[in-house]
């Protein structure tokens, strides 16, 4: 069981609401490494979840679904479910224009995964070639797969067809990200120490690498309107890039050991980190500084002792979409749903040997996959964002934290929308 700090009564903390999971079969040779769940995915819409559950195979499932399985939001009628393995392909009648389901063989282990979808409007960076083979339209979803052999496939959502095939990573792809601005501009991070960055606009183009890793790279993630690039791995540094010149904008320390999974939040405000370090550290990506810390072992370890406590490794964090919610995953075997302004958990769950997590589009729920091929979701703690906060979030969308501190409002204003009254 997980401790908490003196000051918390570990009782008080709420219990988050398990409403199912997702199961693959089990066979003799599932024991072997290769069947973990890597990353699991929402596509942007909402329509479709999607998860790596181990042995090349990636699963594609209309969202819609899995709710209807697991008895909706809240309900209590039918209680936990467990979502059929019945794969659309294999005979179920599908009504015409509703999204099916896909079973997706990539030919190699999974490691990361993405959805992407189009906005017409937005150009291809490379403006001197006007012929491509691929017209991607806005109904267009893509899944992209990042695989053990280094390879990157481009999957079409709605049929399961393989669109494109990019080779030029060394290594293992480990993550996968899309630019949130519809340009269809990829990033992906490898073990061979790069992030590169692909054009699928111009047939799957590299347009540029990114050296700055002195080891693997683990995790990447855009900022909201898709101008920074955050990127992390086995090092301490967490990296930001900017993604119109393609240069480092600055190195963040503050971590004391391996650092995972990042993501930005909503408004781009925030940048959370989760690092072996056994904790997540929520920084103000502007400025550089360190806003918060989260720690999942108490007392807070030292910098000397802050590689040791392996139990407590966090694997994975996730921002909201509220803007105040982040999840964490831990080798602890605990789930931890956290608010902006607080530094202890608000819920937690038990999950065993987790290693990803992903917050539905609307923020509801969190689907977290595990070392066993399976992916568990739980109703996120609910609660209403003041007038204040949804106003902060609205105006951080827009104005860096340099902005916001020339503004001529009362510093008690200032400090409130800069965040550093977390």
């Amino acid at each position: 069981m997980a401790s908490f700090p003196d000051s918390v009564n570990e009782n008080e903390i709420g219990k988050a609401k398990f409403i199912g999971e997702l199961l693959v079969p089990v066979a003799p040779f599932d024991q072997k490494s290769g069947r973990e769940t890597w990353t699991v995915a929402f596509a942007p819409d909402g329509s479709y979840f999607a998860w790596s559950q181990g042995h090349r195979i990636v699963r594609l499932v209309p969202w819609s679904k899995c709710l209807k399985n697991f008895g909706g939001e809240g309900s209590n009628r039918a209680g936990t479910r467990r979502l059929s393995r019945q794969n659309s392909e294999g005979g179920t009648v599908v009504p015409v224009g509703e999204p099916r389901e896909h079973t997706i063989d990539c030919g190699d282990i999974v490691w990361g995964l993405a959805f992407g979808s189009s906005v017409p409007e937005k150009q291809s960076r490379c403006v001197n070639i006007e012929w491509h083979r691929f017209k991607f339209g806005q109904d267009q979803l893509l899944l992209a797969t990042g695989l053990n052999n280094g390879r990157i496939k481009i999957w079409d959502v709605y049929t399961g067809k393989l669109l494109l095939n990019l080779m030029d990573h060394t290594d293992i792809v480990r993550d996968l990200t899309f630019a949130p601005d519809g340009s269809l501009m990829l990033v992906s991070a490898s073990r061979d120490k790069t992030l590169r960055v692909w054009d699928l606009k111009d047939d799957g183009n590299m347009v540029k690498v990114l050296r700055s890793h002195q080891n693997w790279v683990y995790c990447s993630a855009f900022s909201p309107d898709s101008s920074v690039l955050c990127s992390v791995g086995a090092g301490k540094t967490v990296f930001l890039w900017d993604m119109d010149k393609y240069s480092l904008i600055r190195k963040l320390e503050g971590h004391h050991n391996d650092v995972v999974s990042c993501e930005f939040s909503p408004d781009g405000a925030l940048l959370a980190t989760a690092s072996y370090d056994t904790r997540v550290i929520i920084w103000d990506p502007h400025m550089g500084t360190v806003l918060i810390e989260l720690a999942h072992l108490f007392p807070p370890p030292s910098p000397i002792f802050a590689g040791g406590a392996n139990d407590r490794w966090v694997r994975s964090v996730a921002f909201c979409h509220d803007g105040r919610h982040i999840a964490s995953i831990t080798d602890d075997r605990m789930v931890r749903f956290w608010t902006i302004d607080e530094t202890s958990p608000q819920a937690i769950a038990p999950l065993t040997n987790g290693l990803c997590c992903a917050f539905s589009t609307d923020g509801s729920f969190l689907a977290a996959g595990s070392r066993d091929g399976s992916v568990h979701f739980w109703a996120c703690p609910k609660s209403i964002a003041s007038l204040q906060h949804l106003c902060r979030m609205a105006l951080r969308r827009v104005m860096s934290t340099q902005q916001v501190q020339m503004l001529p409002i009362p510093p008690r204003i200032r400090s409130y929308l800069s965040y550093q009254d977390l």
